[in-house]
């Protein structure tokens, strides 16, 4: 059967009957998500806006924190961010999830598994420790927009979280890192943490979507 969104012809004229429509959101299976704040790190000089559309923007930043983001409305997420990278060299985009604006560090309740690849070079590994890996981020001095895209599963539910995530920068050598991870705690969170080892700082914009139907 036919499905328009998470609307199947039946439930179309359903919501037709009773007065109500799916929303032109929910027909395109995503709905950017507006955070209820943010919290940010840095040297002194990090900043970040919330847009009209819901969407941070963000500055010299060593940590950006989405809070409310998540929530019963959506057991998935797909969380979209771009990075322009402050120096050159490299770091892991850590993320930790949140609840009631506090990050959940216990030790050894993230695990990531990542695989590198890099030419005809394919390498991974898995790291257990009170943070995870949502992927990597490389930029030369002076900026190269980078990106990285994944999906959250149920971040909200009582229940241990797991995400998958890609990213590549756009270097010459077109680096690509594949991260999967899963964290242990049957807690229901409503924000996650990314961060960047120090002394590195990000800039660039991050969206968080609740996917319809899933």
């Amino acid at each position: 059967m036919t499905t328009v969104g998470r609307w199947s012809p039946n439930k179309v004229r359903a919501r037709v009957l009773d007065g109500t429509w799916v929303s032109t959101e929910e027909l395109g299976g995503m709905v950017l998500l507006t955070p209820t704040s943010v919290d940010i790190t840095g040297s002194g000089s990090e900043t970040a806006t919330t847009t009209a559309n819901g969407s941070v923007e963000f500055a010299a930043c060593t940590s950006i924190s989405l809070n409310g983001v998540f929530s019963a409305d959506y057991d998935n997420y797909m969380i979209d961010i771009k990075t322009l990278f402050s120096v050159s060299g490299g770091s892991f985009l850590n993320i930790r999830l949140r609840a009631s604006e506090t990050d959940d560090t216990i030790s050894n309740s993230y695990v990531t598994q990542y695989l590198d690849a890099n030419g005809t070079s394919v390498s991974g590994a898995r790291v257990t420790s009170n943070i995870g890996y949502f992927g990597y981020i490389r930029g030369t001095a002076g900026g190269l927009i980078g990106g990285d895209t994944g999906y959250i599963y149920g971040p909200y539910l009582s229940q241990p979280t797991a995400w998958r995530a890609v990213d590549t920068s756009p270097l010459t050598d077109a680096f690509i890192r594949d991260c999967a991870g899963t964290h242990n705690q049957p807690t229901a969170y409503d924000g996650f943490t990314f961060s960047v080892t120090s002394p590195y700082a990000i800039t660039g914009l991050v969206s968080v979507y609740g996917l319809v139907g899933a």
